[in-house]
């Protein structure tokens, strides 16, 4: 059962990580570069994103389980990113500059490009659902703890409250939430217009990761002794605390699934963004995501299984 659910899962992953090397491709061959899909970004962050988290909220029965597991999957985040704080304190302070990077890059996974695609492919609206609180509360640490991270060595820790209320992750979940608790019904045009804009989401994600592969300097990145342990500590570490503690508390079923996607997928994009944005090095940034991003494909397999395997005992 465990090597069974291992293979389903490194399958789907498999072909997330197919349509990344399409957009490598692309890029390489310039037929779709690098900064058109900085260029898009918006499109997918603002536009289709919301969409297929609103949809989730559209497809899903109201009733109290159903809202509470929505509360738990919120606090699951928040206990992750607490917990990757916590894990990277102790490292990576020899590091100058960089270890905001770092720290940074364990802490937060990349839940818009990875995690919501994955458990729309193998859990569907129901993992999106539950992934769309993660997406919350990532935003929400994102745009403190995060900032803090980045900006403290210059001694500045201010953060924007506006992002912090105001952002695509949020708004799409208060948009979503009065379809899920009064059963509202779109007419079915637009039910369906909305359905084919969500489903831009996985495609559209990959190829633009793919894109930001292709202009990382691939072979630096594996002299980058900081990379295999910010990999050990996202990849593994990180998700086997949390796997023990989600059973501790009687998480299950595909609200664990969800959870185990969310806690197990690579560093985020915005480790490159935040780092443009404050100063840091974006070379270092680009070279932790795609580095740790071709190991989950090793490891998001192994503890999505693992997961699985321990929820039928």
């Amino acid at each position: 059962m465990f090597f069974e659910s291992m293979t389903n899962t490194a399958q789907q992953v498999l072909i997330l990580y197919l349509i990344v090397a399409v957009g490598f491709a692309a890029d390489k061959l310039k037929v779709f570069k690098q900064t058109t899909a900085k260029l898009s970004n918006d499109l997918l962050f603002y536009i289709i994103t919301p969409c297929v988290i609103i949809q989730s909220f559209m497809n899903m029965t109201f009733d109290v389980k159903t809202v509470k597991s929505l509360g738990i999957a919120f606090l699951c985040m928040a206990g992750t990113l607490t917990m990757g704080m916590l894990i990277s304190i102790p490292f990576f302070n020899k590091s100058g500059d960089n270890k905001a990077i770092f720290k940074y890059a364990v802490n937060y996974g990349n839940m818009g490009y990875m995690a919501l695609p994955l458990c729309q492919a193998m859990l569907g609206n129901e993992g999106v659902f539950y992934c769309s609180a993660g997406v919350v509360a990532f935003n929400i640490f994102s745009f403190t703890h995060g900032i803090w991270v980045m900006t403290k060595s210059k001694g500045n820790s201010s953060f924007d409250f506006k992002k912090l209320l105001f952002n695509p992750g949020v708004i799409s979940v208060l948009i979503g939430m009065p379809f899920f608790i009064f059963d509202i019904n779109l007419p079915q045009v637009f039910d369906t217009a909305i359905g084919h804009v969500s489903n831009l989401n996985t495609p559209l994600a990959m190829l633009f990761f793919g894109t930001y592969i292709a202009n990382t300097d691939l072979k630096n990145m594996f002299k980058l002794k900081e990379n295999y342990l910010v990999a050990l500590l996202k990849l593994l570490a990180l998700p086997a605390i949390m796997l023990g503690i989600y059973k501790l508390v009687g998480v299950s079923g595909t609200l664990l699934s969800a959870c185990m996607i969310s806690a197990s997928v690579p560093s985020a994009n915005n480790t490159v963004m935040f780092s443009a944005k404050y100063g840091k090095d974006t070379g270092v940034a680009s070279q932790v995501v795609a580095f740790n991003s071709g190991l989950s494909v090793l490891t998001i397999p192994l503890m999505v299984a693992l997961s699985g395997f321990l929820d039928k005992l």
